[in-house]
């Protein structure tokens, strides 16, 4: 039997299309052009997958979204949009939506979106899970790995750069797993003297060093039945990582000062932003201990891997900031969104929270504009976001939009030059789906050869 799609949208044109190439691809297809005989046709038959545009001559297609999904949890729904926002996006995920696609898009891409649906697939990761957001498809293998690795009791390494969200993880797993009663208890390996942080680790007995006026359980017992999280596992020194090895194997620990052993019973997960293989290979890592925590790995892309989360991570965490500051929710600029999407990154998920916080804090207004942004992100603390940008207002004005329109061709132009003329590629270097690439490119008379 074929699957059963709805179709919602008032564009005829749009409908037609979507019709013509579903059918293709062996779909049943009804069409509705309004929020009413989309309500009408979901309450009176059954559909696999509902394609939903935003905005409607009469209502709302999240309204939709938000009226049918709870009742309807095996119909998928997939939200369109020639409006697209990051607060839309957000929205429809939160509400249930698979995916979310801005028009123009690519009718290949939406092919294979309604066929991974339709195959019964895995749903996609939320877009916030456990305070880790990503719908990106770097993010969605991490958060479907995550699960799975939380229902073992192995042991764990996760790797990735500073501030790309490891303890987030971490916590995350613990959270899943069924230890998620018991305590999680993080450690950085080097905040921490070596001295210091194997009493630490292990604990001690009274009068094993100056100052041990009493006994003191070590963070291995304490996070009996849970979790040991232990950050920045390559600082370990040579010494601890022998004594990590021995409490890994044994499932016991030994206090310092001490003569018997203590069990443990605590699942260990690791993390490191340094190149373990490395050091091993420089000797200052023990290739034993590096099997012995890797036995789950689970890599965290840089965010510059993952720039299609920055909009709903923006969205995620001036909410935040603003509920924390105890102040109204800002909007966001798309001009800083796109300084955003085009900046390194060299401090990841973490530096962007941070420039957010700055900015949701300095700005009296309720839209964060560039000028809420620090210097530094811009270019420069002598330059404005006009002057990064090369921008400057004629005194009579200008068309903007023939401004704009100049500015795409001749990107556009630099890009099928760079791909040589192939309008795929170029279309990919510039962010932009094939259809809407083929579309400008007719529209300002871009051949190929051009």
């Amino acid at each position: 039997m074929s699957a059963r799609v709805l179709v919602v949208d008032d564009e005829p044109s749009l409908r037609e299309l979507l019709s013509i190439v579903l059918e293709g691809e062996g779909y049943e297809v009804r069409l509705a052009p309004t929020y009413r005989e989309a309500t009408q046709l979901l309450g009176q038959e059954t559909f696999d997958l509902v394609i939903c545009d935003i905005v409607l001559p009469d209502g709302n297609g999240l309204d939709l979204l938000r009226a049918h999904h709870p009742t309807l949890p095996d119909t998928h729904f997939v939200m369109i949009t020639a409006h697209s926002t990051p607060a839309h996006m957000l929205t429809s995920l939160r509400e249930g939506a698979v995916e979310y696609l801005s028009k123009p898009f690519d009718v290949e891409e939406l092919k294979t979106v309604v066929a991974k649906r339709l195959d019964r697939a895995a749903p996609p990761a939320p877009a916030e899970f456990h305070q880790i957001v990503g719908v990106s498809r770097a993010m969605r293998p991490v958060l479907d790995r995550l699960r799975q690795i939380a229902r073992s009791d192995a042991t764990v390494l996760i790797t990735g750069e500073s501030g790309t969200g490891k303890e987030l993880l971490a916590r995350a797993i613990h959270a899943e797993s069924p230890r998620t009663v018991r305590a999680f208890v993080p450690v950085n390996c080097g905040a921490l003297p070596e001295g210091l942080l194997e009493s630490e680790l292990f604990g001690h007995v009274r009068g094993s060093f100056t100052g041990a006026v009493k006994d003191k359980r070590g963070l291995f017992d304490e996070a009996g039945g849970g979790t040991i999280f232990l950050d920045e596992v390559g600082e370990l020194p040579h010494q601890l990582q022998v004594k990590l090895l021995r409490a890994l194997q044994e499932k016991s620990v030994r206090p310092v000062g001490g003569t018997r052993e203590i069990a443990v019973d605590a699942r260990v997960i690791s993390a490191t932003n340094s190149d373990l293989r490395g050091l091993i290979e420089e000797g200052r890592f023990r290739e034993d201990l590096y099997y012995r925590i890797n036995v789950l790995h689970l890599h965290v892309p840089p965010l510059r891997e993952r720039r299609d989360d920055i909009p709903l991570l923006v969205r995620v965490f001036v909410d935040r900031a603003c509920k924390r500051m105890g102040l109204p929710t800002k909007e966001v600029h798309r001009d800083v969104l796109t300084v955003f999407e085009n900046h390194a990154w060299p401090g990841n998920v973490r530096e962007l929270e941070n420039v957010i916080e700055q900015a949701v804090a300095m700005e009296p207004s309720a839209l964060i504009t560039l000028g809420s942004l620090p210097a530094s992100l811009l270019g420069g603390a002598a330059e404005s976001g006009a002057q990064r940008l090369g921008l400057q207002l004629p005194k009579d004005g200008l068309d903007i939009e023939a401004h704009l329109e100049a500015i795409r061709r001749e990107l556009m132009r630099q890009a099928l030059e760079r791909c040589g003329g192939v309008q795929k590629d170029a279309a990919r270097l510039l962010r932009m789906s094939y259809r809407a690439f083929r579309y400008h490119a007719e529209k300002s008379n871009l051949t190929p050869e051009e």
